[in-house]
């Protein structure tokens, strides 16, 4: 009994630790961006990489997502002869949730992971070393731009996942089972108000933030050589892979 309460006790200590490190290491990267010298460039660049980079991906995710969607919510919504409202059911589902979700979980796997390994194989190489004896503030010019761009190019992606997710709905819905055009388009006009809007906005940009800052995070901490690298990549899919549901869940609660 005395062992087992001496692990969960450690488990827990180190957790607290460790979310401690993460938060001053946001804080840190955050102020950065309000400090000289300024590197547009280099936000822009880290914002095609994860954003254009990681649009084909959303856009098949989108596609299948709102194609399964409608199929699934035509079938349900037909038992109670309810097909009219396919479109709200759709569109509330990817607006309030799944854009939001899988969008972030896409980048993950796509960016995320990526950024990992970019800023973990800097570290054993000891590259950012070398920038810190250039008087170049490593934090300043590798992570703050991902972290910053992490901000701007996920709530565009939601938002593009949003618009392909309801058009294949309207496949499938409207032009292969036969479910009426206007009643699709004006159900989810009547449904989605503004609040959900505003609630998948703010998920997007949290989670958006989660990903990158685990991302570079991990990588930034990385030891050990290659195996480290490794390592660190795949705490960082998994880390933000839970991070993101468990904000999905205190936000879901928020804005309900």
């Amino acid at each position: 009994m005395k062992d087992l309460l001496r692990t969960l006790g450690r488990a827990t200590i180190d957790f607290i630790q460790e979310a401690g490190r993460m938060q001053l290491f946001l804080f840190q990267t955050l102020g950065l961006f309000f400090l000289p010298p300024y590197k547009p460039f280099n936000l822009v660049k880290q914002v095609y990489v994860i954003g254009v980079r990681s649009s084909s991906i959303i856009l098949l995710t989108a596609m299948f997502t709102g194609m399964v969607l409608g199929l699934q919510g035509y079938y349900t919504l037909r038992k109670f002869g309810a097909e009219s409202a396919l479109g709200s059911a759709v569109a509330l589902s990817l607006i309030r949730e799944l854009g939001p979700v899988l969008t972030a979980l896409m980048v993950t796997g796509r960016a995320g992971s990526a950024i990992t390994a970019e800023i973990g194989i800097m570290r054993i190489t000891e590259q950012l070393d070398a920038l810190d004896t250039m008087a170049i503030n490593p934090m300043q010019y590798v992570v703050m731009p991902k972290v910053i761009a992490g901000l701007i190019a996920v709530p565009l992606l939601t938002a593009f996942f949003d618009f392909v997710g309801i058009v294949g709905g309207y496949l499938v819905g409207v032009v292969m089972l036969g479910v009426s055009s206007g009643s699709y388009f004006s159900g989810m006009i009547q449904s989605v108000e503004t609040l959900d809007v505003n609630g998948g906005f703010v998920k997007s940009i949290v989670f958006g933030l989660t990903v990158t800052l685990v991302a570079c995070y991990k990588g930034y901490f990385t030891s050990h050589g290659a195996e480290g690298v490794s390592q660190s990549t795949t705490e960082a899919v998994v880390l933000a892979a839970i991070l993101i549901l468990g904000w999905d869940y205190v936000l879901t609660s928020f804005f309900m």
